[in-house]
């Protein structure tokens, strides 16, 4: 699927089974929260916490999908075409950091 048919597909989803977007802040609150699932799950399996009981079923794929997912709801709902977006990122990220992470010494 690429960038372009998720944006289809998950406007496709909120008209037939959403009812309709919820406003851009509350999509904002939702996807912070959804950023903090990730974080738990990346804290309990990488990190020093341990897992709770709390957190059984948890899955860091699942949990992605749920960020990304509420990330194009908002590009559709503000009118964001996200390859675009993306394909203009690489290339400001590429002339800006071209050079600059080959000469970290931290990254050797």
């Amino acid at each position: 699927m690429t960038i372009a048919e998720a944006q289809q597909t998950v406007d496709t989803w909120i008209k037939e089974n959403g009812v309709r977007y919820f406003n851009e802040l509350t999509n904002m609150a939702i996807l912070t929260e959804e950023v903090g699932e990730v974080a738990r799950i990346i804290a309990r399996q990488y990190g020093e916490q341990s897992f709770k009981q709390s957190d059984e079923g948890k899955q860091l794929p699942d949990e992605l999908a749920d960020v990304l997912f509420v990330l194009i709801c908002i590009a559709n709902q503000t009118g964001i075409d996200l390859t675009e977006a993306l394909r203009k990122n690489l290339e400001k990220k590429t002339s800006r950091d071209s050079d600059r992470h080959k000469q970290n010494e931290k990254l050797k």
